[in-house]
C-alpha cells in the first residue's frame, strides 16, 4: 500500500490558508489535515493547533517528535511525526508550512505536491488587518515578504490565486489535482 502525497499549503501570511485547507477538506472527503505544533503564546490564535511553550518545543525536538520544525515569525512551528500515520488512511494529507521548508519537507515526504497561494496586495492588507492578529509595522514586514519566491527544485507545483471566492479557489486547486489523483 502506498502512502498519500502530502500537500503543503504555502503563501503570505492573510493569503487564506487555513481557510483553503479546512474548504479544501469539506469538499475532498478524502483529505485531511495535519496539526500543527506551534509556540503561539495564550490569546493569540490562530489555525487548529497544538500550543507548546519555548521550552516544550525545545524538549519536543530533543526528543525527536517532528518530521519538520522551523523558526519563523518569532515563533517555532513543528509537525509531528503523527502525520505518518495520517498518510496510511486518507488520498491526501494537507499541512500548512513554511516556504523555507520546502526543500526539506520534499526530501522527508518523497510525494509532496505544493500548493502556492497568492493574493491581490491590498487584499492581503485587508486581510490581514482583519485578524488582528499583528500590530501595523508586523502587518508591513509580512506584506514585504508577501512576494519572497519558492525555493528552486521543487517537483510538483500548483500556483492559485486566491484573491476571489474560496470556492473558485478550491475548484481550481481540485482541477489541477485530479490528474494526480488515483
Amino acid at each position: 500500500m502506498s502512502l498519500a502525497p502530502v500537500i503543503a499549503v504555502v503563501g503570505p501570511s492573510g493569503v487564506g490558508k487555513d481557510s483553503v485547507m479546512a474548504a479544501l477538506e469539506a469538499r475532498a472527503p478524502g483529505f485531511v489535515r495535519a496539526r500543527r505544533v506551534i509556540t503561539r503564546p495564550e490569546g493569540e490564535e490562530g489555525e487548529d493547533f497544538d500550543r507548546v511553550s519555548v521550552e516544550a518545543f525545545q524538549q519536543m525536538v530533543a526528543e525527536g517528535a517532528f518530521v519538520l520544525h522551523w523558526p519563523a515569525h518569532g515563533l517555532f512551528y513543528g509537525v509531528p511525526k503523527g502525520i505518518e500515520d495520517l498518510r496510511n488512511q486518507p488520498d491526501a494529507v494537507l499541512v500548512n508550512l513554511s516556504r523555507s521548508v520546502l526543500l526539506q519537507a520534499q526530501e522527508v515526504f518523497g510525494d509532496l505536491i505544493v500548493i502556492s497561494l497568492t493574493a491581490d496586495p491590498e487584499i492581503l492588507a485587508h486581510r490581514l488587518s482583519a485578524r488582528a492578529r499583528e500590530c501595523a509595522r508586523e502587518q508591513a514586514r509580512r506584506l514585504a515578504r508577501a512576494t519572497k519566491p519558492l525555493p528552486e527544485g521543487l517537483s510538483r507545483v500548483i500556483e492559485i490565486d486566491n484573491s476571489g471566492s474560496l470556492e473558485a479557489t478550491v475548484s481550481a486547486i481540485l482541477s489541477q489535482l485530479q490528474p494526480e489523483r488515483v
